[in-house]
């Protein structure tokens, strides 16, 4: 009885087709070309591509002109085989075309990309396959124009940009962070004729620059009633003082600072409100740039009292003395303790982290914790080693949070409650902390109440 062929020999790999022999596998190709008409287009390209460049792109030509010229519509079941024909169409060009002949490839890949206006229009395409495939082939783009460099490629795009920009200014955007840099500073050249650019080609201009490092182009791009606005000059201010341009920083923050809050119908005039997080953060920039560092201190101070944002105490804390860092710590872990929103003290303090003053937040304010917050759980199980009380505030606030939204007994809330009772028996008792019987007993009646409610 003749041996059977192993499993592996069979399977359908490059190995092993390899092992059929160059002449039996371009017989299985031709017979398989034959009832795919696909397959053949592809084959034909390959075989062009040994040929040279010239040849390649002529084959390309004739499928690109036959998808442009093509009126049928094309329906869900045809959309795939469709697809596939661009990807590989993409692929062809990408990597056959383009180390051959890259100024060709760059042509007829704006060519590929021209065909996405009246492909949309007669494609049915309830799942977005098709613009999804344009807007990935962006880096291929970027890719294939840096490699042509900018004497070829930026008047090539701009012409795009400039005739066809609802598209164009999608693609160029989308692929800006992948262009060579000195393309992307010509191609901005090349735009910068003309009236202050606005709309799709403002975004484009703006992601151009910032991939070329042209800051006066991206500032340029910005309308003037845009730059007055608190958030958009603060950015501006940010990147000019991050530039070493103080004066030109200043100038752009003073023109974009908050208005004051208008008095009251009784003539009083309310509490000013605070900046917005943007502008502080760009102010502290631009007193740095300017040489101001005490003050830029406290302002990063003054903005650190308001947020409680780590990084801003971080910054703080490395430009301080040695010892005066120990007690602006012990201050600010103060002022989270303090804050009038718990919650928003106690985050800060686990996030930097400061588990003891932390779980001394959690005991003292017990009435103020809001079990909703999403990192409860995380919290208490970073609390659970060593401060086993805050943890059971923590996950019975949790557990009367989700009872209190109609969770009733679920195994969430039956596992908290489990948890909590598990901690509470191991660690001393507090009479702050309610014995395990009474904080179920109240839990049964707020579900309950809630039961009631519905």
């Amino acid at each position: 009885m003749a041996k059977r062929p192993s499993a592996a020999k069979k399977t359908v790999s490059a190995l092993n087709l390899a092992a059929l022999g160059a002449e039996r596998l371009a017989d299985l190709l031709i017979e398989a070309a034959a009832a795919d008409a696909g397959l053949k287009r592809r084959l034909r390209m390959e075989l062009a591509a040994d040929v040279g460049a010239a040849d390649l792109a002529f084959e390309i030509d004739k499928r690109l002109t036959a998808l442009a010229a093509s009126r049928t519509r094309v329906s869900w079941r045809k959309r795939p085989a469709l697809i596939n024909d661009l990807r590989s169409l993409l692929r062809i060009i990408c990597e056959r075309l383009a180390p051959l002949d890259v100024r060709l490839a760059l042509d007829r890949l704006v060519a590929w990309f021209d065909l996405y206006p009246a492909l949309s229009v007669r494609v049915s395409d309830a799942k977005g396959e098709l613009p999804l495939l344009f807007d990935a082939a962006a880096v291929d783009l970027a890719a294939v124009a840096s490699a042509a460099g900018p004497d070829v490629a930026a008047p090539v795009l701009a012409e795009a940009l400039s005739t066809r920009l609802n598209q164009w200014a999608a693609w160029v955007g989308r692929g800006a962070h992948a262009l060579d840099p000195a393309l992307a500073r010509r191609l901005l050249a090349d735009l910068s004729h003309g009236p202050k650019p606005t709309g799709r080609l403002a975004l484009v201009v703006r992601k151009l620059a910032d991939r070329g490092g042209d800051l006066d182009a991206w500032i340029h791009s910005i309308p003037d009633d845009d730059a007055r606005k608190p958030e958009i000059g603060a950015e501006i201010a940010r990147r000019l003082a991050l530039a070493g341009r103080a004066k030109e920083a200043r100038d752009a923050l003073e023109a974009s600072r908050p208005a004051a809050v208008p008095k009251s119908r009784w003539g009083r005039a309310g509490e000013p409100a605070p900046p917005p997080d943007a502008w502080s953060s760009a102010e502290i920039a631009v007193l740095e740039a300017e040489g101001r560092r005490e003050e830029a201190d406290e302002a990063r101070w003054a903005r650190f009292e308001r947020t409680l944002s780590a990084d801003d105490l971080r910054t703080f804390l490395t430009r301080l003395p040695d010892f005066e860092d120990v007690v602006a710590l012990d201050r600010a872990f103060g002022l989270a303790a303090t804050h009038p929103d718990a919650m928003r003290g106690l985050a800060f303090l686990m996030t930097w982290p400061a588990p003891r003053e932390a779980s001394a937040v959690i005991m003292a304010r017990a009435g103020e914790i809001r079990g909703g917050h999403d990192d409860v759980p995380l919290w208490a199980s970073r609390l659970a080693g060593r401060y086993p009380l805050a943890a059971v505030l923590l996950l019975r606030a949790r557990a009367k949070a989700l009872a209190a939204l109609g969770a009733g007994t679920t195994d969430e809330v039956q596992g908290l409650v489990a948890e909590a009772e598990a901690l509470a028996s191991g660690a001393d008792e507090d009479p702050m902390v309610r014995d395990h019987a009474t904080f179920v007993a109240e839990l049964q009646a707020l579900t309950a109440t809630r039961r009631r409610c519905w």
